[in-house]
């Protein structure tokens, strides 16, 4: 796993497929992700390398319900009493009640699909809070909640006014420099809807599900890609 600063209080926690995101306030830790299965000692190391401790992880917040960012979720919850945060749509498949619904994939997504590694199984785990459109989330001086789906039903972006940061999930990437919709979408027309919302937000960083954060003039960029 690599570890990226993105800003002073904000970290990539990068691993050989998908990402997390760790945000710092003086009195707490809030995960962003938590990577696929077997990710949780690498970010626990992650944590103790920049002088916190991992039990100061007050919430992880998943994006959405893939095992590829739900995977470190169970560990990490139980390093302290961080309570686990996720759109309502996928709090079901989060918690193992229900299966994730399957992508609906074009031919070049089929092709993209059959390259990469499946991430493994993820270990159900509880979700304390089902978050809708509108939340509001106690970190970085209080995050906005969206709802943006089209990659999953209950996809979340969670938008920070003040330092203007954006997560995204997996509705948008930003791979290898070419910003793009997220792909292996349920639903793609509403995930390019879920696109336009996030790119009228006033954001500088935008931080992915996959590829590389923008920092700097993130709002500028996703306009282009909407056109």
């Amino acid at each position: 796993m690599d570890l990226v600063e993105v800003l002073p209080n904000l970290h990539l926690l990068q691993f050989e497929v998908g990402q997390a995101y760790l945000w710092s306030d003086p009195d707490a830790l809030t995960l962003i992700d938590t990577g696929p299965a077997g990710s949780a000692p690498a970010i626990a190391a992650a944590v103790r390398s920049l002088g916190r401790r991992p039990a100061e992880i007050q919430r992880i917040i998943l994006t959405h319900g893939h095992n590829d960012h739900t995977g470190g979720a169970a560990e990490a919850a139980a390093w302290g009493e961080a309570q686990v945060l996720a759109g309502q749509a996928d709090a079901p498949v989060i918690r193992g009640e229900l299966p994730a619904p399957p992508p609906v994939l074009t031919e070049w997504e089929r092709e993209l699909a059959s390259t990469i590694p499946l991430p493994p199984p993820t270990e159900p785990v509880p979700v304390d809070c089902e978050l809708v459109d509108g939340d509001t989330v106690e970190f970085g001086d209080g995050a906005q909640v969206f709802a943006v789906p089209g990659h999953t039903d209950g996809s979340i972006a969670l938008y920070l006014p003040g330092p203007r940061v954006l997560f995204t999930g997996d509705t948008i990437a930003n791979v290898g420099g070419h910003t793009m919709l997220g792909v292996f979408n349920t639903d793609r027309e509403r995930a390019a809807k879920s696109l336009h919302l996030q790119s009228r937000l006033d954001s500088d960083i935008a931080c992915f599900g996959h590829g590389e954060p923008i920092v700097g003039g993130a709002a500028e960029r996703l306009r282009r890609i909407v056109g």
